[in-house]
């Protein structure tokens, strides 16, 4: 289809409705594909008993599909896995007494508690226990912590949710303005700060999955904050300059408070 009309299109609001309605139920519907996954587990299965028997025993009883693993590439979150890298790496090169952390994904946190002391801070609680890593219940509009008190603070993938709804908290248009500036609030001066966060050729609200930053916005938001680095991933790319052409894509921003 014409981009030109499918662009129109999204625009008539009762089709876009319509549209993402179908999508999301058709996105939980797997039934054919799970079926020929099936098959092709019992295929190998059979195939398998035929074999000369090994050291472990093969019952019935024990049978435990798992389908959909059978992929050409390794399966992963591009986005996720480059931003947290970037993030465990930054942090591993400071080297800071204590770091903080505020709703990013816990398996990145984990990671990080394991060669730097780590306080997650959530609004859900943490459902198991590892040395080096506390947790602290907060809400990134109001975080638990004195002005200028952190050294060392991340929030990855956090601030674009905030007052949306998507994960029980109150809605609020304003949500990612008030988040940014409790993360200012509580960074010591000369500490550092690392977000991430969707950017776009302008501000824009994909509700209720996230919003989206124009470059300008960011800096507005974490000013005066210095910008120390700014990285942007594009589709599967981690590239070092902003592009409004190229669209939706995500930011990574290091921040120090002077």
């Amino acid at each position: 289809m014409n981009e030109k009309i499918k662009n129109r299109l999204k625009k008539i609001a009762p089709l876009k409705i319509a549209a993402i309605s179908l999508r999301a139920l058709k996105g939980k519907c797997r039934i054919l594909k799970n079926a020929r996954e099936l098959l092709s587990y019992f295929g190998d299965y059979w195939r398998y008993r035929k074999m000369p028997s090994g050291n472990f025993a093969l019952k019935t009883e024990d049978l435990y599909p798992r389908l959909g693993d059978k992929t050409s590439a390794t399966p992963l979150d591009s986005i996720y896995f480059l931003q947290n890298a970037w993030c465990a790496e930054k942090i591993f090169k400071n080297k800071p007494d204590k770091h903080f952390d505020v709703g990013s994904d816990a398996k990145l946190i984990g990671i990080i508690s394991q060669f730097t002391p780590t306080t997650m801070v959530d609004i859900r609680p943490l459902p198991v226990e590892l040395p080096g890593l506390d947790f602290a219940r907060g809400d990134i509009t109001a975080l638990p912590f004195g002005n200028g008190e952190i050294n060392s603070l991340s929030s990855i993938c956090v601030i674009e949710h905030i007052g949306l709804g998507r994960y029980g908290d109150p809605l609020d248009p304003l949500g990612s303005e008030k988040a940014a500036k409790e993360l200012k609030r509580v960074l010591a001066s000369n500490g550092n700060l690392y977000v991430s966060l969707p950017v776009d050729n302008e501000n824009k609200t994909y509700f209720n999955a996230h919003r989206a930053f124009a470059r300008e916005y960011v800096l507005e938001l974490f000013s005066p904050l210095k910008l120390v680095e700014e990285k942007y991933i594009y589709g599967k790319e981690l590239v070092e300059k902003y592009n409004a052409e190229k669209g939706f894509g995500t930011g990574l921003f290091h921040f120090k408070k002077i």
